[in-house]
């Protein structure tokens, strides 16, 4: 039987221009939070290379209901508090792998 994937959720966030460092920061410190969530499997901040002042959350969860449980949960509303004054716009895409092909790198090592 096939392993099922991650409930993966990825966030699209505009910051106000100019507080990039800060709003890394902050994130860091609310990541390390999540990570240790029950359900977090991992997570990545990425910054955009074409568009200035976007980042990008991709966030792994062991499936909906333990994504969702976090989502409503008084630490989420704290995180949120936390980044809340650099973002100026955010959008959510939640999503369910369906398939996962390794690179030549993990292929060579695994």
């Amino acid at each position: 039987m096939a392993e099922k994937l991650p409930f993966r959720v990825i966030l699209k966030m505009e910051i106000f221009p100019g507080l990039g460092p800060g709003f890394e920061a902050t994130w860091l410190e609310v990541g390390r939070a999540i990570a240790r969530e029950p359900a977090n499997l991992g997570q990545m901040l990425v910054r955009a290379v074409e568009e200035e002042d976007v980042y990008y959350v991709v966030t792994d969860w062991t499936d909906e209901p333990g994504f969702r449980a976090f989502e409503r949960s008084q630490a989420h509303i704290g995180h949120r508090l936390r980044i809340g004054p650099f973002r100026r716009r955010g959008e959510m895409v939640l999503t369910q792998g369906v398939f996962e092909l390794p690179g030549r790198e993990a292929r060579a090592t695994g």
